[in-house]
């Protein structure tokens, strides 16, 4: 399938009407050897040949240089240096564009198959799966699923892509919190890089956490904290002061475990914020027909932790 097909992304236009379904697309995509990539279609803007590339001098690791699309300069990102160093010389006729985290880059890609369609639970954690990935050992993988004819696809983690080319984002001075010693908030992410920036977050605000990295472990281990027998007088949201979920997740996404938690009359008066990469009104719309009480767009440090406070000083 060509490239720059227009009925590749056909399906892109009505992406958000799966959030919530607990189902997600993803572009599959090769980067010239047998293995199988994928990228959550969410976050992909456009799929086309690569044009002419400019070279600069002093660019990050991984990044061959940069290009113009509409007015715009953006780097141009070479998935193989991370993930099949092998390859990582060849030339790369394809791109694919990406809007994530609020910044645009364009990754260099051997060739784009086709769009899937597969429910969150058969997205599985890549520690889960049978898989000699070398990008596992790196954290590169988020997830991988499996597909009819059993060939695996392994699932980008774009935040830690692009924390190993920009670096992870500095945790600025943040508002601290005021707590009781046994209060905590529980998040959830699945990727690596995330959940190191939310913990230093919430470190630097003097908050205590628990933390799962899908969304089945966080509502099962939701309803372990809400199944406690509690003393007279207390309950859950005396500890429990808020739930912050991701909303991309292997096995159970983030509109879906908030809509169970909002159903949960256990969890009444306990605020859940939404933080994502998923950053367009469109995703923000959606978290709020599911009952996020707010939506926050990663990552900014600080915009996360002035979100947090008036929640927490309730």
């Amino acid at each position: 399938m060509p490239a720059n097909d227009a009925s590749l992304l056909a399906t892109v236009d009505a992406r958000t009407k799966l959030a919530g379904s607990n189902k997600m697309e993803i572009l599959l995509f090769s980067l010239g050897t047998r293995e199988t990539f994928g990228i959550n279609v969410f976050k992909v803007r456009e799929v086309s040949q690569t044009p002419a590339i400019t070279k600069t001098p002093n660019m990050p690791i991984g990044v061959v240089g940069v290009l113009s699309l509409r007015g715009n300069i953006i780097p141009v990102i070479s998935l193989a240096k991370f993930i099949c160093p092998d390859n990582a010389a060849r030339r790369f006729d394809t791109m694919i564009v990406t809007e994530f985290n609020k910044s645009t880059q364009a990754f260099l890609v051997d060739s784009v198959d086709r769009i899937i369609r597969v429910d969150w639970d058969k997205v599985r954690a890549p520690e889960n799966m049978m898989i000699s990935n070398s990008a596992v050992s790196q954290n590169l993988i988020t997830a991988v699923t499996e597909l009819d004819d059993g060939k695996l696809v392994s699932i980008l983690d774009v935040e830690q892509i692009l924390a190993s080319v920009i670096g992870e984002a500095r945790v600025p001075d943040v508002p601290v919190a005021q707590m009781e010693t046994d209060q905590y908030i529980f998040f959830v992410d699945d990727s690596v890089v995330a959940r190191k920036e939310i913990t230093s977050v919430l470190e630097k605000m003097g908050i205590k956490f628990q933390q799962a990295t899908n969304g089945r472990e966080a509502w099962e281990r939701l309803q372990m904290f809400a199944s406690r027998n509690w003393p007279d007088g207390e309950c859950l949201h005396d500890n429990l002061r808020m739930i912050l979920v991701d909303a991309e997740m292997p096995e159970m996404d983030g509109y879906v475990l908030t809509r169970l938690i909002k159903s949960d009359m256990r969890f009444n008066g306990i605020p859940v914020v939404m933080h994502s990469s998923l950053s367009s009104n469109a995703n923000r719309a959606m978290g709020s027909s599911v009952g996020v009480d707010a939506y926050v767009a990663k990552f900014d440090p600080l915009v996360l932790a002035e979100t947090l406070i008036p929640f927490l000083q309730r």
